[in-house]
């Protein structure tokens, strides 16, 4: 019997290793880093069992490959400019979104029957701690190489993000994502009013609509949305 648990544990592990390799797209060298990596607070309480610290050494490795990206991408670009690309390309909600895209929700172990985290961002967190695992077991050269080839160039379209208004929007965006919030801008009602389309832009704050805007087109109706939220957060 204890030689059967004992396979039945070798089998779960290496499906699971598989399921690692499949959704990351690389093969782990130290497992362990990577299972850290994936694991949430709430199944996990110690901080060498738990994420947390990986999450905090991944922030910053990101960080500075999305800065090294953009360095290079932008020679003639002042500080100003980079700084708030790089805030657009690194803010919680894009890194959670993404997450979830490359499929690491499948793999992230985590309480699963605590509804307060399916709208939390645990998943993009995962990701940046995935990141520390990665740097921890292959280096930085290899980590520069997988960030860009499986997080900024299929996931983060820089020159889409680069038409973004970078003022009130980004302002409210990088307030949310210093404080740990969810912050999102939904399209509320699209309709015709005297031939011409009118959209309302909602947003929304950790699930809750916080502000709306409305305007002929969404860019500017979210720009109005984030200025309200703006004046009701009193952030100005």
């Amino acid at each position: 019997m204890r030689i059967l648990k004992q396979l039945l544990k070798s089998s779960n592990e290496s499906s699971f290793e598989q399921q690692v390799k499949s959704v990351l797209a690389i093969k782990p060298g130290k497992m362990v880093l990577y299972t850290t990596a994936l694991s949430h607070r709430s199944v996990k309480d110690t901080p060498d069992e738990n994420n947390e610290r990986l999450e905090y050494l991944g922030d910053a490795v990101l960080s500075a490959i999305v800065a090294d990206y953009l360095f290079k991408r932008y020679p003639y670009k002042g500080e100003g400019f980079l700084t708030e690309m790089r805030s657009k390309m690194v803010n919680r909600q894009q890194l959670n979104d993404i997450a979830i895209k490359m499929g690491l929700k499948k793999i992230t172990l985590y309480n699963k029957f605590d509804n307060a985290l399916k709208a939390s961002q645990i998943f993009g967190n995962t990701l940046e701690a995935v990141i520390g695992a990665i740097y921890l077991d292959k280096g930085y050269k290899k980590t520069h190489e997988w960030v860009l080839k499986q997080i900024v160039l299929p996931h983060m379209f820089v020159d889409d993000l680069e038409l973004i208004d970078i003022n009130l929007k980004n302002k409210l965006i990088g307030w949310a994502s210093k404080n740990g919030k969810s912050l999102s801008f939904e399209l509320a009602e699209e309709k015709i009013e005297g031939n011409r389309r009118v959209f309302t832009m909602n947003a929304v704050l950790d699930g809750e609509v916080l502000s709306h805007g409305r305007a002929h087109n969404k860019k500017d109706a979210s720009q109005i949305a984030a200025q309200i939220a703006i004046e009701k957060l009193g952030l100005q």
